[in-house]
């Protein structure tokens, strides 16, 4: 079992203050306005992109994500790809450990990571202090407490790291119901305008599905993303035809500050 890292930190640590707080996010001005229900069908979302700072930050703009995959239907399975901020285990690893939250307990897929056996790490160590996939977790479980998913962390973040991770995550998932979740926050501490006007040229990039674009801008305008590599192995991943700009904001939209962190919620679609 994978127990939470940052409980009482990032997000609520007892179960029904954290319900109440992930609603919070759905209600809040900069949210969707309201909790969806699930929904019975399955839509063609197969990608997003997603933020992992404390809820109280970005929670509205992931509320936008799952809020929009949950009226078109829940996956089989979710595969979150999320940075490694710590440094700790393989450079692409991920684990079989189950996630407890104050939610409950989260099953990974264990036949999906028994195919991946061989291309990645099978490793505690890399996910045991990161947030970057445990702060999905609660947004997944809100709707159901039966999905599974499978966390990956990456700490080579190249083009070329990213293009084989998605080929491999693509073979394995060939035939399966899968949404592939990347976890990134943008730019961090820059003034808000420097945030907004790197951010959306990255954005641009997601928009147009261009993997190799996202690193081209994150390098050439120096744009403090920490999660690019996860973006462009869910892009490569999932092979989408379109994607669509949910909800972009930044920390200064909830708490004034003269230094901020940028967030976009982008869904990608068959």
């Amino acid at each position: 079992m994978r127990y939470p890292a940052v409980a009482g930190r990032f997000y609520h640590a007892k179960e029904s203050s954290l319900r109440a707080q992930i609603e919070d996010c759905f209600k809040s001005p900069l949210g969707p306005g309201s909790v969806p229900a699930l929904g019975q069908g399955r839509g063609d979302i197969v990608g997003a992109v997603v933020p992992h700072a404390g809820y109280m930050f970005s929670g509205p703009v992931a509320a936008h994500v799952y809020g929009r995959i949950a009226q078109e239907g829940y996956p089989e399975t979710f595969v979150i790809i999320g940075p490694n901020h710590h440094g700790m285990g393989g450079q692409g690893a991920m684990t079989t450990e189950d996630f407890a939250t104050p939610l409950g307990v989260c099953k990974v897929d264990k036949e999906l990571a028994k195919k991946l056996e061989g291309y990645l790490d099978n490793d505690p160590a890399a996910h045991a202090l990161e947030h970057s996939v445990e702060v999905q977790v609660p947004f997944i479980q809100y709707f159901s407490a039966e999905v599974r998913f499978l966390p990956i962390t990456m700490a080579y973040q190249d083009y070329e790291v990213a293009k084989e991770l998605g080929a491999i995550l693509r073979k394995a998932c060939a035939g399966k119901d899968v949404v592939f979740l990347a976890s990134s926050d943008f730019s961090h501490y820059v003034p808000p305008k420097v945030a907004e006007r790197k951010d959306h040229a990255v954005i641009e990039r997601i928009l147009r599905l261009d993997a190799k674009g996202v690193e081209t801008v994150v390098m050439t305008q120096e744009v403090s993303m920490c999660g690019y590599g996860p973006v462009m192995a869910m892009l490569e991943a999932c092979e989408g035809q379109k994607a669509e700009l949910l909800k972009y904001a930044n920390s200064g939209d909830v708490q004034r500050m003269p230094e901020v962190v940028g967030y976009a919620g982008i869904v990608v679609r068959k």
